[in-house]
């Protein structure tokens, strides 16, 4: 028993896929319900703003750096030394391969040293984990939203650590993809999307009629396109900028997030509905978006679907949300990875656990 004083079991969860150095610590108990511990977490992202995206070595070194600091002040926010930890679990997929690789190796030098299971899971059940940490268990069977930098993609969820099937992705940018480069238009910050978020409070959504990608009766119902919006944004400011007037900012912003809230909303409520489920989690970082998770309550609302969000730091990349996918996989009675495991940068949706 650690010195927090709780029964069940201790798993430590490292997260290294982008620029986010996050390590957490969960509890499972009994029971197989899972209380957070501790988030920590370190970004490199300050490191890569100048350059209006993130640099895969810059991210790698940033890892290397933070990584025992990181896990040390994990360890010390929870109260407890790292002898008394039962599994360590760490993102082994998808992401960037030189990020992962850290991560992993890291993770394998714990286990090892500890002598205690090692779990390589995937990085897109953590954002669906993440949520049991602040609602608790979810139903047998729900739909997932999970937007981000890097994934925009609806998922059937029957149990986190058994059966994750994807129903619907992107064809092409992400969402949060989108907002960086909409905002690098706009001659925002990086990364785009609290910028852009901010900006659109302060203008009219319904100014400009920007395009709603992939929803054409022929077009495929719950998969997502999001670089055809971006063209259009580029090629009214261009216009826009010819004329020689001021651009109006906000209402660009406003009507850009209208568009993207809408498809992603409008598709995910339609999934839940055609598939019978009662229940829809939004996460990854574009989740903290104000008007995605507005729109979403809306009309999950109108649908009689509980929509479950967990709060905006859980919504980033954290290792909380691995620990919690490592402490599913261990209630589970799931095989661990072996140390011998490599980080897997193209990991599909439907692998829990790297073997």
């Amino acid at each position: 028993m650690s010195t927090d004083g709780g029964p069940g079991r201790l798993v430590l969860g490292i997260e290294t896929s982008c620029d986010e150095t996050g390590v957490g610590l969960v509890r499972l108990a009994p029971d197989g319900s899972v209380r957070l511990l501790a988030d920590a977490v370190a970004s490199s992202v300050e490191q890569h703003a100048r350059f209006g995206g993130v640099v895969p070595e810059i991210a790698s070194r940033a890892h290397l750096e933070a990584m025992e600091p990181t896990v040390r002040r994990a360890l010390d926010e929870a109260g407890i030394k790292l002898s008394e930890v039962d599994a360590i679990a760490v993102t082994a997929g998808p992401g960037l391969a030189g990020a992962l690789m850290v991560g992993v190796s890291a993770a394998k030098a714990y286990a090892a040293a500890l002598g205690v299971p090692l779990y390589g899971v995937n990085h897109l059940l953590g954002h669906v984990a993440v949520d049991t940490l602040e609602h608790g268990p979810l139903p047998p069977r729900c739909l997932a939203m999970l937007v981000s930098g890097g994934h925009t993609q609806l998922l059937s969820v029957a149990g986190i650590a058994d059966e994750v099937t994807e129903i619907g992705s992107t064809i092409d940018d992400a969402a949060g993809e989108a907002y960086d480069k909409v905002a690098r238009i706009l001659e925002l910050p990086y990364p785009g999307g609290p910028p852009i978020d901010r900006m659109a409070r302060e203008g009219d959504p319904n100014a400009i009629a920007f395009p709603r990608g992939l929803t054409g009766p022929r077009d495929a119902k719950f998969d997502f396109s999001f670089s055809g919006l971006k063209t259009a944004v580029a090629r009214w400011v261009e216009q826009a900028r010819a004329t020689g007037k001021q651009l109006p900012i906000a209402d660009i912003a406003a009507s850009f997030q209208e568009a993207v809230a809408d498809v992603l909303t409008e598709k995910a409520v339609r999934a839940a509905v055609e598939l019978g489920m009662d229940t829809m989690v939004l996460s990854g970082g574009v989740a903290a978006n104000s008007r995605l998770s507005g729109l979403a309550r809306e009309r999950c609302a109108e649908a009689g679907i509980t929509l479950r969000v967990p709060r905006p730091r859980l919504c980033t990349d954290n290792g909380a949300m691995i620990a919690a996918v490592g402490a599913h996989a261990l209630a589970n009675g799931t095989e661990p990875s072996p140390l011998g495991l490599s980080a897997n940068p193209g990991m599909p949706v439907d692998t829990v656990v790297l073997r």
